[in-house]
Protein backbone atom coordinates (compact mmCIF):
# COMPACT_ATOMS: atom_id res chain seq x y z
CA UNK A 1 0.00 0.00 0.00
CA UNK A 2 1.04 3.27 -0.36
CA UNK A 3 0.90 5.50 3.10
CA UNK A 4 1.39 8.64 4.31
CA UNK A 5 2.35 9.64 7.96
CA UNK A 6 1.90 13.30 9.30
CA UNK A 7 3.82 13.99 12.07
CA UNK A 8 7.29 12.68 12.81
CA UNK A 9 7.76 12.71 16.74
CA UNK A 10 7.46 9.34 18.59
CA UNK A 11 4.28 7.82 17.50
CA UNK A 12 4.60 9.23 13.86
CA UNK A 13 8.40 7.76 13.01
CA UNK A 14 7.82 4.43 14.80
CA UNK A 15 4.36 4.02 12.45
CA UNK A 16 6.20 4.90 9.49
CA UNK A 17 9.14 2.50 10.46
CA UNK A 18 6.94 -0.41 11.01
CA UNK A 19 5.10 0.02 7.05
CA UNK A 20 8.27 0.09 5.62
CA UNK A 21 9.47 -2.78 7.53
CA UNK A 22 6.18 -4.63 6.57
CA UNK A 23 7.29 -3.53 2.60
CA UNK A 24 4.57 -0.91 2.18
CA UNK A 25 5.32 2.01 0.22
CA UNK A 26 5.85 5.40 3.09
CA UNK A 27 6.13 9.31 2.44
CA UNK A 28 6.54 10.38 6.41
CA UNK A 29 5.75 14.78 6.18
CA UNK A 30 7.01 16.87 9.23
CA UNK A 31 7.28 21.02 8.87
CA UNK A 32 10.75 20.65 10.47
CA UNK A 33 13.18 20.51 7.78
CA UNK A 34 15.75 19.30 9.94
CA UNK A 35 14.17 16.06 11.14
CA UNK A 36 13.25 15.54 7.39
CA UNK A 37 16.91 15.86 5.90
CA UNK A 38 17.97 13.51 8.94
CA UNK A 39 15.14 10.72 8.04
CA UNK A 40 16.19 10.76 4.63
CA UNK A 41 19.83 10.74 5.30
CA UNK A 42 19.04 7.62 7.65
CA UNK A 43 19.76 9.34 10.63
CA UNK A 44 17.01 9.08 13.60
CA UNK A 45 15.95 12.49 14.57
CA UNK A 46 14.86 10.82 18.48
CA UNK A 47 16.62 8.84 20.84
CA UNK A 48 14.41 5.71 20.49
CA UNK A 49 16.48 1.91 20.74
CA UNK A 50 16.06 0.03 17.92
CA UNK A 51 14.99 2.95 15.42
CA UNK A 52 18.45 3.55 14.10
CA UNK A 53 19.13 0.49 11.89
CA UNK A 54 15.51 0.09 11.08
CA UNK A 55 15.55 3.71 9.75
CA UNK A 56 19.03 3.22 7.78
CA UNK A 57 17.63 0.20 6.42
CA UNK A 58 14.73 1.94 4.65
CA UNK A 59 15.48 6.01 3.97
CA UNK A 60 15.46 6.87 0.66
CA UNK A 61 13.89 3.74 -0.14
CA UNK A 62 10.40 2.77 0.78
CA UNK A 63 10.60 4.89 3.55
CA UNK A 64 11.28 9.07 2.34
CA UNK A 65 10.71 12.21 4.42
CA UNK A 66 9.24 15.69 3.04
CA UNK A 67 8.16 18.80 4.01
CA UNK A 68 5.55 18.95 1.49
CA UNK A 69 1.97 17.10 1.75
CA UNK A 70 2.74 14.68 -0.96
CA UNK A 71 -0.04 12.93 -0.72
CA UNK A 72 -2.37 12.76 -3.64
CA UNK A 73 -1.66 9.02 -4.24
CA UNK A 74 -1.45 7.70 -1.01
CA UNK A 75 -4.05 5.07 0.05
CA UNK A 76 -4.15 5.73 3.88
CA UNK A 77 -2.86 8.98 5.50
CA UNK A 78 -1.85 8.62 9.30
CA UNK A 79 -2.10 11.67 11.30
CA UNK A 80 0.59 11.56 14.23
CA UNK A 81 0.82 15.09 15.21
CA UNK A 82 0.70 16.16 18.92
CA UNK A 83 -2.29 17.49 21.15
CA UNK A 84 -0.36 18.86 23.99
CA UNK A 85 -1.85 20.38 27.09
CA UNK A 86 -3.14 23.64 27.13
CA UNK A 87 -3.58 25.84 30.68
CA UNK A 88 -6.46 24.44 31.05
CA UNK A 89 -6.04 20.98 30.65
CA UNK A 90 -7.88 21.13 27.41
CA UNK A 91 -6.09 19.76 24.17
CA UNK A 92 -4.53 22.04 22.10
CA UNK A 93 -5.86 20.90 18.47
CA UNK A 94 -4.36 23.01 16.07
CA UNK A 95 -1.82 20.80 14.70
CA UNK A 96 -4.57 18.55 14.31
CA UNK A 97 -6.56 21.06 12.35
CA UNK A 98 -3.89 21.56 10.21
CA UNK A 99 -3.32 18.24 9.24
CA UNK A 100 -6.67 17.77 8.59
CA UNK A 101 -6.89 20.89 6.27
CA UNK A 102 -3.63 19.94 4.06
CA UNK A 103 -5.03 16.19 3.84
CA UNK A 104 -8.36 16.91 2.97
CA UNK A 105 -7.08 19.74 0.13
CA UNK A 106 -5.45 16.50 -1.52
CA UNK A 107 -7.91 13.78 -0.76
CA UNK A 108 -7.77 11.06 -3.16
CA UNK A 109 -11.25 9.66 -3.07
CA UNK A 110 -11.60 6.11 -1.60
CA UNK A 111 -8.25 7.03 0.46
CA UNK A 112 -8.66 6.67 4.25
CA UNK A 113 -7.67 9.13 7.02
CA UNK A 114 -6.31 7.41 10.00
CA UNK A 115 -6.36 9.61 13.63
CA UNK A 116 -3.56 8.13 15.25
CA UNK A 117 -2.92 11.56 17.74
CA UNK A 118 -4.67 10.95 20.79
CA UNK A 119 -7.85 13.08 20.83
CA UNK A 120 -10.82 13.25 23.20
CA UNK A 121 -13.81 11.04 22.90
CA UNK A 122 -15.71 13.09 19.76
CA UNK A 123 -13.07 14.88 17.92
CA UNK A 124 -12.69 12.76 15.00
CA UNK A 125 -16.26 13.20 14.02
CA UNK A 126 -16.78 16.43 14.55
CA UNK A 127 -13.55 17.87 13.93
CA UNK A 128 -11.58 15.96 11.41
CA UNK A 129 -14.22 14.67 9.51
CA UNK A 130 -16.03 18.10 9.06
CA UNK A 131 -12.29 19.90 8.04
CA UNK A 132 -11.45 16.88 5.75
CA UNK A 133 -15.60 17.36 4.21
CA UNK A 134 -14.83 21.08 4.01
CA UNK A 135 -11.52 20.85 2.49
CA UNK A 136 -12.11 18.24 0.26
CA UNK A 137 -15.89 19.17 -0.96
CA UNK A 138 -16.50 15.31 -0.38
CA UNK A 139 -18.50 13.44 2.01
CA UNK A 140 -18.36 11.12 4.42
CA UNK A 141 -18.25 7.77 2.14
CA UNK A 142 -16.34 9.20 -0.28
CA UNK A 143 -13.35 8.62 1.70
CA UNK A 144 -13.05 6.81 4.47
CA UNK A 145 -11.85 7.79 8.57
CA UNK A 146 -10.88 5.46 11.09
CA UNK A 147 -9.13 6.14 14.68
CA UNK A 148 -6.70 4.00 15.32
CA UNK A 149 -4.84 4.97 19.26
CA UNK A 150 -1.17 4.28 20.08
CA UNK A 151 -0.23 2.56 23.04
CA UNK A 152 3.55 2.99 23.57
CA UNK A 153 5.99 3.22 26.23
CA UNK A 154 9.07 5.77 25.10
CA UNK A 155 12.57 3.94 25.37
CA UNK A 156 10.43 0.52 23.87
CA UNK A 157 8.28 2.29 21.26
CA UNK A 158 10.09 -0.23 18.48
CA UNK A 159 9.29 -3.23 20.31
CA UNK A 160 5.90 -1.97 21.29
CA UNK A 161 4.74 -1.38 17.55
CA UNK A 162 6.33 -4.55 16.11
CA UNK A 163 4.63 -6.46 19.22
CA UNK A 164 1.27 -4.63 20.09
CA UNK A 165 -0.60 -6.80 22.75
CA UNK A 166 -3.83 -5.31 20.70
CA UNK A 167 -4.65 -2.90 18.03
CA UNK A 168 -7.91 -1.06 18.37
CA UNK A 169 -9.42 -0.02 15.29
CA UNK A 170 -12.21 2.74 15.81
CA UNK A 171 -14.29 2.78 12.45
CA UNK A 172 -16.10 5.15 10.24
CA UNK A 173 -17.59 2.56 7.88
CA UNK A 174 -16.94 -1.28 7.87
CA UNK A 175 -14.52 -0.77 4.26
CA UNK A 176 -11.80 1.77 6.39
CA UNK A 177 -11.96 -0.64 9.57
CA UNK A 178 -11.15 -3.97 6.77
CA UNK A 179 -8.26 -2.07 5.01
CA UNK A 180 -6.25 -1.24 8.77
CA UNK A 181 -7.15 -4.92 9.77
CA UNK A 182 -5.42 -6.34 6.52
CA UNK A 183 -2.35 -3.83 7.24
CA UNK A 184 -1.97 -5.02 10.98
CA UNK A 185 -3.14 -9.07 10.07
CA UNK A 186 1.33 -9.23 9.89
CA UNK A 187 1.64 -8.74 13.49
CA UNK A 188 -0.66 -11.36 14.89
CA UNK A 189 -2.04 -9.55 17.62
CA UNK A 190 -5.67 -9.44 18.53
CA UNK A 191 -7.71 -6.70 17.11
CA UNK A 192 -10.88 -4.67 18.34
CA UNK A 193 -12.90 -3.18 16.08
CA UNK A 194 -15.24 -0.96 17.62
CA UNK A 195 -16.50 2.99 17.07
CA UNK A 196 -14.48 6.07 16.86
CA UNK A 197 -15.65 7.39 20.12
CA UNK A 198 -15.19 4.37 21.49
CA UNK A 199 -11.51 3.87 20.29
CA UNK A 200 -10.81 7.88 21.48
CA UNK A 201 -11.95 6.80 24.97
CA UNK A 202 -9.78 3.40 24.97
CA UNK A 203 -6.47 5.36 24.90
CA UNK A 204 -7.44 8.14 27.40
CA UNK A 205 -9.51 5.32 29.64
CA UNK A 206 -5.70 3.18 29.47
CA UNK A 207 -3.51 6.12 30.33
CA UNK A 208 -5.55 7.03 33.14
CA UNK A 209 -5.67 3.82 34.66
CA UNK A 210 -2.10 3.05 34.47
CA UNK A 211 -0.92 6.58 35.78
CA UNK A 212 -3.87 5.87 38.71
CA UNK A 213 -1.65 2.27 39.46
CA UNK A 214 1.58 4.46 40.10
CA UNK A 215 -0.21 7.12 42.15
CA UNK A 216 -1.87 5.01 44.26
CA UNK A 217 1.29 3.02 45.06
CA UNK A 218 2.87 6.22 45.82
CA UNK A 219 0.37 7.01 48.26
CA UNK A 220 0.47 3.34 50.09
CA UNK A 221 4.05 4.06 49.88
CA UNK A 222 3.99 6.45 52.00
CA UNK A 223 1.75 4.64 54.62
CA UNK A 224 4.64 1.93 54.27
CA UNK A 225 7.38 4.46 55.61
CA UNK A 226 5.24 5.38 58.24
CA UNK A 227 4.73 2.28 59.53
CA UNK A 228 8.00 1.08 58.93
CA UNK A 229 7.32 -1.53 56.58
CA UNK A 230 8.72 -1.59 52.15
CA UNK A 231 6.13 -0.97 49.96
CA UNK A 232 7.75 -3.15 47.63
CA UNK A 233 7.19 -6.41 49.83
CA UNK A 234 3.47 -4.91 49.61
CA UNK A 235 3.07 -4.37 46.24
CA UNK A 236 5.19 -7.83 45.44
CA UNK A 237 1.93 -9.39 47.27
CA UNK A 238 -0.50 -7.47 45.66
CA UNK A 239 0.73 -7.66 42.39
CA UNK A 240 0.43 -11.41 42.31
CA UNK A 241 -3.27 -10.99 41.99
CA UNK A 242 -3.95 -11.53 38.15
CA UNK A 243 -6.80 -8.73 38.34
CA UNK A 244 -3.87 -6.79 39.69
CA UNK A 245 -0.79 -7.51 38.01
CA UNK A 246 2.94 -6.18 39.87
CA UNK A 247 2.78 -3.93 36.04
CA UNK A 248 2.89 -0.03 36.64
CA UNK A 249 2.41 -0.75 40.98
CA UNK A 250 6.16 0.59 41.79
CA UNK A 251 6.59 3.42 43.94
CA UNK A 252 8.67 6.15 43.38
CA UNK A 253 9.37 9.63 41.98
CA UNK A 254 6.03 9.25 39.93
CA UNK A 255 4.78 9.61 36.33
CA UNK A 256 6.23 12.14 33.39
CA UNK A 257 6.15 11.99 30.05
CA UNK A 258 4.07 13.30 26.72
CA UNK A 259 0.95 11.18 27.89
CA UNK A 260 -0.20 10.07 31.63
CA UNK A 261 0.05 13.72 32.99
CA UNK A 262 -1.48 15.52 29.73
CA UNK A 263 -4.45 12.40 28.91
CA UNK A 264 -5.52 12.78 32.95
CA UNK A 265 -5.63 16.58 32.32
CA UNK A 266 -7.53 16.10 29.30
CA UNK A 267 -9.80 13.75 31.03
CA UNK A 268 -10.32 15.64 34.21
CA UNK A 269 -11.15 18.99 31.97
CA UNK A 270 -13.54 16.43 29.55
CA UNK A 271 -15.39 15.28 32.80
CA UNK A 272 -15.98 18.91 34.45
CA UNK A 273 -16.99 19.61 31.03
CA UNK A 274 -19.89 17.35 31.15
CA UNK A 275 -20.84 18.39 34.74
CA UNK A 276 -19.23 15.81 36.43
CA UNK A 277 -16.17 16.10 39.28
CA UNK A 278 -13.36 13.36 38.78
CA UNK A 279 -11.95 13.02 42.09
CA UNK A 280 -10.07 9.80 41.69
CA UNK A 281 -8.44 11.48 38.29
CA UNK A 282 -7.63 14.51 40.07
CA UNK A 283 -6.13 12.95 43.50
CA UNK A 284 -4.10 10.88 40.40
CA UNK A 285 -2.45 13.99 39.61
CA UNK A 286 -2.16 15.51 42.96
CA UNK A 287 -0.17 13.16 44.23
CA UNK A 288 1.74 12.63 40.82
CA UNK A 289 2.88 16.28 41.73
CA UNK A 290 3.30 16.21 45.62
CA UNK A 291 5.88 12.85 44.95
CA UNK A 292 9.26 15.10 43.99
CA UNK A 293 8.66 17.54 47.25
CA UNK A 294 8.49 13.94 49.25
CA UNK A 295 11.49 12.68 47.57
CA UNK A 296 13.88 16.14 48.88
CA UNK A 297 12.15 16.15 52.03
CA UNK A 298 13.46 12.28 52.91
CA UNK A 299 16.92 14.11 52.23
CA UNK A 300 15.81 16.96 54.77
CA UNK A 301 14.16 14.35 56.87
CA UNK A 302 17.86 12.70 57.04
CA UNK A 303 20.48 15.63 56.73
CA UNK A 304 18.33 18.52 58.19
CA UNK A 305 18.84 21.63 56.47
CA UNK A 306 19.65 21.57 52.59
CA UNK A 307 21.27 24.63 52.35
CA UNK A 308 24.72 24.30 50.63
CA UNK A 309 24.73 20.97 50.15
CA UNK A 310 25.86 19.43 46.84
CA UNK A 311 23.19 16.85 45.72
CA UNK A 312 23.66 15.30 42.35
CA UNK A 313 19.77 14.46 40.44
CA UNK A 314 21.00 11.37 38.57
CA UNK A 315 18.87 10.87 35.65
CA UNK A 316 16.67 14.08 33.94
CA UNK A 317 14.25 12.37 31.59
CA UNK A 318 11.10 11.47 32.59
CA UNK A 319 12.33 8.05 32.54
CA UNK A 320 15.41 5.79 30.74
CA UNK A 321 15.78 4.72 27.58
CA UNK A 322 14.88 8.21 26.19
CA UNK A 323 16.37 11.99 25.94
CA UNK A 324 12.15 13.29 26.63
CA UNK A 325 11.82 15.64 29.15
CA UNK A 326 8.76 16.58 29.03
CA UNK A 327 6.46 16.52 32.47
CA UNK A 328 9.83 15.15 34.07
CA UNK A 329 9.67 14.70 37.52
CA UNK A 330 13.23 16.15 37.37
CA UNK A 331 12.31 19.57 37.27
CA UNK A 332 10.14 19.89 39.84
CA UNK A 333 12.59 18.34 42.04
CA UNK A 334 14.84 20.61 40.94
CA UNK A 335 13.12 23.83 41.90
CA UNK A 336 12.35 22.48 44.71
CA UNK A 337 15.99 21.89 45.63
CA UNK A 338 16.98 25.22 44.82
CA UNK A 339 14.09 26.48 46.99
CA UNK A 340 15.66 25.26 50.07
CA UNK A 341 19.80 26.09 49.23
CA UNK A 342 20.83 23.28 48.00
CA UNK A 343 23.25 23.35 45.13
CA UNK A 344 22.37 21.15 42.35
CA UNK A 345 24.35 18.85 40.16
CA UNK A 346 22.33 17.09 36.87
CA UNK A 347 23.50 14.02 35.05
CA UNK A 348 21.49 12.15 32.61
CA UNK A 349 22.97 9.81 29.70
CA UNK A 350 20.74 11.24 26.71
CA UNK A 351 18.78 14.33 27.79
CA UNK A 352 21.06 17.06 29.39
CA UNK A 353 21.36 18.93 26.49
CA UNK A 354 17.48 19.31 26.91
CA UNK A 355 17.15 19.58 30.20
CA UNK A 356 19.69 22.36 30.32
CA UNK A 357 17.81 24.55 28.21
CA UNK A 358 14.96 24.69 30.19
CA UNK A 359 17.39 24.65 33.69
CA UNK A 360 20.43 26.66 32.78
CA UNK A 361 21.54 27.88 36.40
CA UNK A 362 22.57 24.53 37.94
CA UNK A 363 25.86 22.40 37.21
CA UNK A 364 25.95 19.43 34.85
CA UNK A 365 28.31 16.44 35.08
CA UNK A 366 29.95 15.30 32.06
CA UNK A 367 29.58 11.67 33.51
CA UNK A 368 27.98 10.16 36.39
CA UNK A 369 30.72 9.23 38.33
CA UNK A 370 31.53 13.18 38.21
CA UNK A 371 28.53 13.94 39.36
CA UNK A 372 28.58 11.42 42.34
CA UNK A 373 32.35 12.24 43.16
CA UNK A 374 31.31 16.09 43.33
CA UNK A 375 28.01 15.25 45.54
CA UNK A 376 27.13 15.34 49.02
CA UNK A 377 23.63 13.42 48.36
CA UNK A 378 22.57 11.94 45.33
CA UNK A 379 19.23 11.53 44.20
CA UNK A 380 18.03 8.55 41.57
CA UNK A 381 15.57 10.48 39.52
CA UNK A 382 15.48 7.74 36.62
CA UNK A 383 17.18 4.07 37.01
CA UNK A 384 19.08 3.91 33.86
CA UNK A 385 21.22 0.92 33.46
CA UNK A 386 24.18 2.55 34.18
CA UNK A 387 23.17 3.79 37.55
CA UNK A 388 23.38 0.50 38.86
CA UNK A 389 26.57 -0.24 38.55
CA UNK A 390 28.28 2.40 40.45
CA UNK A 391 30.14 1.31 43.44
CA UNK A 392 28.44 4.42 46.00
CA UNK A 393 30.33 3.42 49.03
CA UNK A 394 33.31 3.80 46.99
CA UNK A 395 32.88 8.10 47.14
CA UNK A 396 34.22 8.99 50.32
CA UNK A 397 32.35 12.24 49.88
CA UNK A 398 28.70 10.69 49.94
CA UNK A 399 26.92 11.18 52.63
CA UNK A 400 23.47 9.72 51.52
CA UNK A 401 21.77 7.97 48.56
CA UNK A 402 17.90 9.13 48.02
CA UNK A 403 16.42 6.26 45.39
CA UNK A 404 13.52 7.49 43.38
CA UNK A 405 13.44 4.03 41.23
CA UNK A 406 14.54 1.53 43.54
CA UNK A 407 17.65 1.58 41.55
CA UNK A 408 20.60 0.67 43.76
CA UNK A 409 21.42 -0.58 47.46
CA UNK A 410 25.02 0.76 48.89
CA UNK A 411 25.89 -1.51 51.80
CA UNK A 412 27.80 1.68 53.64
CA UNK A 413 26.34 4.62 52.24
CA UNK A 414 23.03 6.29 54.19
CA UNK A 415 20.18 4.70 51.71
CA UNK A 416 17.03 5.85 52.02
CA UNK A 417 13.98 5.52 49.29
CA UNK A 418 10.06 6.04 48.36
CA UNK A 419 8.38 3.05 50.34
CA UNK A 420 10.86 1.63 52.62
CA UNK A 421 10.33 2.21 56.43
CA UNK A 422 13.15 1.13 57.66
Amino acid sequence: MKIGVVGTGYVGLTTALLFAELGHDVVAIDIDKDKVDKINRGICPIYEPGADEILKKHASKNLRATTNYEIEDRDLIFICVGTPSRKDGSMETKYLEEAARQIGRRLKRGSVTVVKSTVLPGTTEELVISILERESMMKRGEFGVAMNPEFLREGLAIYDTFHPDRIVIGELDKRSGDILEKLYKPLNAPILRTSIKVAEMIKYASNAFLAMKISFANEIAILCEKLGIDIYDVTKGVGMDHRISPHFLNAGAGFGGSCFPKDVKALIYLAKKLGYEPRLLTGTLEINEYMPKHIVELAERELGSLKGVKIAILGLAFKPETDDIRETRALPMVKELLKRGAQVIGYDPKAMENFKRLVPEIEYAKSVEEAVSNADVVIIQADWKEFKNIDFDSFENLKLVVDGRRTVRPKKVRYVAVGRGD
